[in-house]
């Protein structure tokens, strides 16, 4: 491959093995101030069981959370506290698996800083001997050398934190904690970050159990619409319905998935709920999800039957073209915009409000798959990776690529679409050296991104992206040589002639009597017959020969 790298062969992706759905909670007064109570005081028990999880590090057992859980179970009941220690368990594995990550993160961090410093200051890299390029200056290799001791001293913080167990866990969220100390640059008061605190810590959430009545026992909402929640003993006084139990005033109605969310609560099927309060907005919402039967991966051969729409996504757009099975672009490229500026809830609105329109095109388009790269830019944000080049740096940081490509994928299973992952090497390059020139035309301007989708979408399909190029004119035949694409110097019998197919060649010479295809002496040369026959003159005229 002349250096090149070795490519990963396309795969389709799985489907999403989950679901969740989300209501508005339209509550009173009195209602809201008993949720918030509830609310609270479960927060208050998980923030002490994560502690105290804490602190047991990796010496936890199933001795240690029986006794959490008994513990719990004494001022709220044993289903809260099962709840609330498998969230617990849940946040601690979480903050493990970051632990891990950032880890792995460092060490390749340490070990390209220490390949660069190796190196004279200014000397270049060479891929082939496999020497990286040294820092461009004395004082950029006097600040990386810094920079490497700051990073060794945080890897051995974590290392010591990983053989302990110990977590970095903020119940709440870490930014938010960190706003606090900055509220005039955010715009908040005092009292309206305090309301947002404490809501982000309240607990209200619990596991759904199959077997029992409507999917959950301690949070259940009947196909009515009705929302019961089980009172914690220690506030056993605001129940107002039997079995210590609260019912609020309001009703909840599901508008999204409703018709199999209730078949699940019909037959006692599991759904875990989630009762939350938003205080940017002043509203309460409740979040029904379960989990549900993947559907099996369909080969690629059949996915890819009908061509491929292809997408390469990027900062501000995502460039789609329609492919067939030949790899052949049909019709025009199709550019759908979005705006990742604002707030987080913009920025999904903008990515789902994209997403839908591409599913639409590849809808009417006709085909069953879309193929998108299979890009992680955890590495590519480095400053050893790209050097000074903090523009490109911006630029595919902003790049939302594993939220864009989980939710292409959870909406691409709703429309039977399935998503085919293809390896992103030398997409935009190739695409661009192939085919952005020979798609444009007088009416139709084709950027390097549309070209970069035509690539994709031929390595989907299993092509090679090199298109093949136009034969020789026949008068120069010779003069302009070989496709480059079809026979190389080096394969075997390319200068050999075409074997002859059955029936006549032109319209003059009848089946069987033509030249043969690789028989180059047919023309009237020196010392060569023609195909009929030849005849020859004899040495006297035939005036003489009578006489004679």
């Amino acid at each position: 491959m002349g250096g090149l790298r070795e490519l990963a062969a396309p795969f389709v992706v799985p489907g999403p093995a989950g679901v969740a759905i989300r209501a508005r909670l339209r509550v009173s007064s009195a209602d809201t101030a008993v949720l918030t109570e509830i609310g609270m005081f479960l927060g208050s028990l998980a923030s002490g069981d994560l502690a105290g999880r804490s602190r047991q590090g990796r010496a936890h057992d199933s001795a240690a959370w029986a006794a959490r859980k008994r513990v719990l179970t004494v001022s709220s009941s044993a289903r809260w506290a099962g709840s609330l220690t498998k969230a617990t368990d849940d946040q601690w594995a979480l903050a493990r698996r970051g632990q891990a990550a950032e880890m792995a993160w460092l060490r390749g961090q340490i070990g390209r800083i220490e390949a660069r410093l190796a190196r004279p200051p200014g000397a270049k890299g060479d891929k082939r001997a496999g020497l990286v390029r040294g820092y461009a200056t004395r004082s950029e290799w006097h600040a990386k050398s810094r920079r490497l001791r700051v990073l060794e001293d945080r890897l051995a913080t974590l290392e010591d934190d990983w053989a302990a167990g110990r977590v970095g866990v903020v119940r709440g969220g870490k930014r938010l904690a960190r706003v606090r100390h900055h509220l005039d640059e955010a715009g908040l008061s005092r009292q309206t970050w305090w309301e947002r605190w404490q809501a982000a810590r309240m607990f209200l959430a619990a596991d759904g159990e199959s077997g029992k009545r409507w999917g959950n026992e301690t949070i259940h909402v009947t196909d009515s619409g009705e929302l019961s929640i089980r009172v914690p003993a220690a506030l056993a006084h605001l129940a107002n319905a039997p079995h210590c139990r609260y019912v609020p005033e309001a009703t909840v109605s599901f508008s999204h998935r409703a018709t199999e969310w209730q078949d699940r609560i019909t037959t006692n099927r599991a759904v875990a709920y989630r009762v939350h309060y938003d205080a940017v907005r002043d509203r309460w919402y409740v979040t029904a999800s379960w989990k549900r039967r993947q559907a099996p991966v369909l080969p690629i051969e059949a996915v890819l039957a009908h061509g491929v729409v292809a997408v390469d996504m990027n900062d501000d757009h995502l460039a789609a073209w329609h492919l067939d099975v030949h790899g052949n672009p049909i019709g025009e490229p199709r550019r759908f915009f979005y705006d990742l500026s604002g707030s987080t809830g913009h920025r999904d609105a903008q990515l789902r409000h994209a997403l839908t329109r591409l599913l639409h095109h590849a809808r009417r388009s006709g085909v069953a798959a879309i193929a998108v790269e299979d890009l992680d830019f955890t590495e590519g944000t480095s400053r050893e990776r790209h050097g000074g080049n903090k523009r490109f740096r911006r630029l595919i940081s902003r790049l939302p690529t594993a939220r864009l490509k989980a939710r292409l994928v959870s909406m691409a299973a709703e429309q039977n679409v399935a998503v085919v992952a293809v390896d992103p090497a030398y997409t935009s390059r190739w695409g661009a050296q192939h085919w952005q020139q020979p798609l444009t035309t007088s009416t139709r301007s084709t950027t390097r991104h549309d070209a970069a989708a035509v690539a994709i979408g031929r390595r989907a399909l299993g092509h090679p992206i090199r298109r093949r190029t136009t034969p020789p004119p026949h008068d120069r035949r010779d003069r302009a040589g070989h496709r480059i694409a079809q026979a190389g110097r080096d394969s075997r019998r390319r200068e050999e002639p075409r074997p002859r197919l059955p029936g006549s060649r032109t319209r003059s010479v009848p089946p069987g009597c033509g030249a043969k295809a690789g028989d180059q002496r047919v023309q009237h040369h020196s010392g060569h017959a023609a195909e009929h026959g030849s005849w020859r003159q004899d040495p006297l005229p035939l005036g003489l020969q009578k006489e004679s």
